[in-house]
């Protein structure tokens, strides 16, 4: 079976014209399927046989509305997703000044193993499509009534670890015969898979690359991040610094702040010394309590002190907000509590 949504426009005329249909249709399919159809005889200007030729050739990506959150104090939504074979993922929805913001998924679990992360402690089942990716988005605007107008691949998953799949969905959510929600407004966060990073480069997309960091030297971050130990700090930053030669685009890094692990006033300055002449910004998370991990967040007179040795050492920084805190909003914890009542699926 044909995974149509995934297909460019460019694809989806071969395939049609190939199996014997007007180019023309091609387009009004096209059509159909940003308007998020889910079902091909919805699809009412199209003759009977293309129809009956679509439907026993192909099929249209779907992620159902298996649980809905809305927060009390900041009205973000999070969603939990249930996928064609009943595997599930997490969104989450934000409101700003600015519009809306999503948090997509881009695969079932997690191989990097990231001691913090909720969603490593799930174990890993499968990549997502592109179209999978973008049915995310459909599916809560559809429900919110709301058009969306940023994107971070930061839910569920590694982004460059699922990389054709990734940088498909990001062709195509920023065409303008698609969701045409432009590069610059899409950032993508990785844990560091160096290779990927350059090969990201190479592609020339205008988004943003956030790196999740999270700790200033190769002992502290092995510990709590295994992918370090494959790829050590001196290979990132120097793959980061290659990347904005490349780009021109500002790095971004997450760094989450872990009470008694890496927030002292000597782990501030190893920051700054490590990201020293790199144009970059580094947001600063207070760490989620997540089931199985003593890990507990900074306090917040830690915090202000780290941030202020980064400003003095001419780092930019500042603390992310926190939305949805009443609902657990960052990914993986939904999944997982869902999941343990349900005996897991």
């Amino acid at each position: 079976m044909t995974d149509i949504k995934s297909l460019y426009l460019s694809e989806l005329q071969n395939f049609i014209t190939e199996n014997g249909f007007p180019k023309f249709r091609a387009k009004q399919i096209h059509d159909w399927l940003n308007k998020g159809v889910t079902y091909f005889d919805e699809m009412h200007n199209l003759p009977k046989n293309l129809i009956e030729f679509l439907s026993a050739s192909c099929y249209i990506s779907v992620a159902n509305i298996e649980k809905k959150l809305t927060s009390r104090y900041d009205k973000t939504v999070k969603y939990l997703f249930r996928l064609y074979d009943g595997e599930f993922v997490e969104t989450v929805v934000m409101s700003y000044h600015h519009g809306y913001s999503i948090c997509v998924s881009t695969q079932v679990g997690c191989k990097m193993g990231c001691t913090f992360c909720a969603t490593g402690k799930s174990g890993f089942s499968r990549s997502l499509s592109a179209s999978e990716i973008l049915a995310q988005i459909e599916s809560a605007q559809r429900d919110l009534g709301v058009r969306i107008s940023n994107i971070v691949l930061m839910g569920m998953g590694e982004p460059l670890d699922n990389y054709d799949n990734v940088v498909r969905f990001l062709r195509l959510v920023s065409s303008e015969q698609g969701l045409n929600i432009g590069m610059r407004h899409i950032t993508l966060s990785t844990c560091g898979l160096v290779p990927k990073i350059y090969d990201l480069a190479n592609e020339e997309l205008a988004i943003t690359l956030s790196v999740s960091l999270h700790a200033p030297d190769d002992e502290t971050r092995s510990k709590t991040m295994p992918v370090n130990n494959t790829y050590p700090l001196k290979d990132l930053i120097k793959a980061c610094r290659d990347y904005f030669d490349k780009t021109g685009r500002r790095i971004s890094f997450e760094y989450a702040m872990i009470d008694g692990v890496n927030d002292s006033d000597e782990c501030a300055k190893k920051l700054a010394a490590l990201l020293n002449g790199l144009n970059c910004h580094i947001n600063l998370i207070p760490v989620n309590s997540v089931k199985g991990s003593s890990f507990k967040k900074s306090k917040l007179e830690r915090q202000r002190a780290f941030i202020n040795i980064l400003e003095k050492k001419g780092i930019a920084a500042t603390v992310r907000r926190t939305l949805g805190s009443d609902i657990n909003a960052s990914c993986g914890q939904l999944k997982r509590n869902h999941t343990d009542k349900e005996g897991g699926i």
